[in-house]
């Protein structure tokens, strides 16, 4: 079954300097419905101001993934990281048994929007970590490619959870699909575009519930760019 979470119905704050669209309950926003999917807990889609951004705040028994759709975020955290983040790269950050961070948006000029997501750890209080990596267009044109992982495979980011998290970019008219391990749950979050789902139309912000589906088949109706949690 494919139950729609249209991008309209998604909570939303907005503090001047962000603008925030939660497909899951966040902070203020509680929706009993949405409280996340399987150990997926939270997608939230920030837009931060130019010169602005998250002062320095701390996680714990997290799998924080932050994916750029534009613009660029400067990270600094309590295990001496830092960097930039800019779209085609991929930053996870485990909290584990404790880390403080802040995301800054360096822009004078622009803003920078992202998307946040927080994956549920399979164990607590394991070591905090960082990494980041960059995904070239050509390994995500019109294929899925392996963002996150629990074991790292292939090129993929390791994370401390059981779920697999794809990105694709899709040409307009091509599709592509997806065969889900028996047991195994789908959520499909389509951050730009759209998309046409087993018959049913996703638009930018929308996401899709999927489970006891043997196969997803996903074709663009424009130019998209879709996440892919595989989840146990």
């Amino acid at each position: 079954m494919i139950h729609l979470r249209p991008a309209a119905e998604r909570g939303h704050s907005q503090h001047g300097w962000l603008d925030s669209h939660h497909s899951f309950s966040f902070a203020d926003y509680y929706d009993p419905r949405h409280m996340g999917y399987s150990n997926l807990r939270v997608i939230n889609e920030d837009t931060v101001a130019p010169g602005q951004g998250f002062a320095t705040h701390g996680h714990r028994d997290m799998e924080i993934v932050t994916y750029l759709l534009s613009g660029a975020l400067e990270h600094k955290d309590s295990l001496g990281n830092g960097s930039v983040i800019r779209p085609g790269e991929v930053q996870r950050m485990s909290a584990g048994t404790g880390v403080r961070h802040s995301e800054f948006n360096p822009s004078a000029s622009e803003p920078v929007h992202l998307l946040q997501i927080w994956l549920l750890p399979n164990h607590q209080g394991g070591a905090p970590g960082y990494a980041q990596r960059y995904f070239p267009e050509n390994l995500r044109r019109n294929r899925l490619c392996l963002l996150v992982s629990p074991d790292g495979r292939g090129e993929s980011l390791a994370a401390q959870q059981d779920g697999l998290l794809y990105g694709a970019l899709l040409s307009p008219g091509q599709a592509l699909e997806h065969r889900p391990d028996p047991g195994r749950r789908t959520y499909l979050h389509l951050a730009q575009g759209a998309l046409e789902v087993n018959g049913r139309r996703l638009d930018a912000g929308d996401g899709a519930r999927v489970e006891d589906v043997p196969l997803l088949s996903i074709g663009a109706l424009s130019e998209a760019e879709l996440l892919l949690f595989d989840l146990p």
